[in-house]
């Protein structure tokens, strides 16, 4: 049975799938959002940083999603999320689904809420940084 953060988690990531990313009921009014690698990695606080950031980031794709391939439950506070993210640039029409974009998410969670979103441009960093085995599939490993 999973619990109820790995089902906010799953809620979360419901219309994110779809290429929605309009809500953030989700989160904690002083939410920490950070990037970690990237173009522009950095950690903002707060609601409208957060909308800022992203929104600017997604300003830059056509039809992008992230897809979940994997919840993993850490602790009681924090859950990673194993993620494949397509879409095509719209200045450069690249499709972002043939290069190397499987990434993490890192959601840290108290009382129903987000407060802390790590993004990980790179799934293998993540795993390294949190002290957890490579996947056994992976190239690197």
């Amino acid at each position: 049975m999973s619990s109820a953060n790995v089902e906010l988690v799953r809620a979360i990531y419901a219309p994110w799938e779809r290429g929605d990313f309009s809500s953030v009921e989700w989160a904690d009014p002083e939410i920490e959002f950070v990037i970690v690698g990237g173009a522009e990695p950095g950690s903002w606080t707060g609601l409208a940083a957060m909308a800022e950031v992203w929104l600017d980031f997604l300003s830059a794709w056509e039809e992008l999603h992230a897809e979940a391939e994997e919840y993993r439950e850490l602790d009681g506070d924090r859950v990673l999320v194993l993620t494949q993210n397509s879409g095509r640039g719209k200045t450069s029409g690249l499709e972002l689904g043939h290069m190397e974009t499987r990434g993490a998410n890192l959601f840290h969670i108290h009382n129903g809420k987000v407060t802390r979103l790590v993004v990980y441009w790179d799934r293998e960093r993540a795993l390294a940084e949190l002290g957890l085995a490579p996947e056994a599939d992976s190239p690197d490993s």
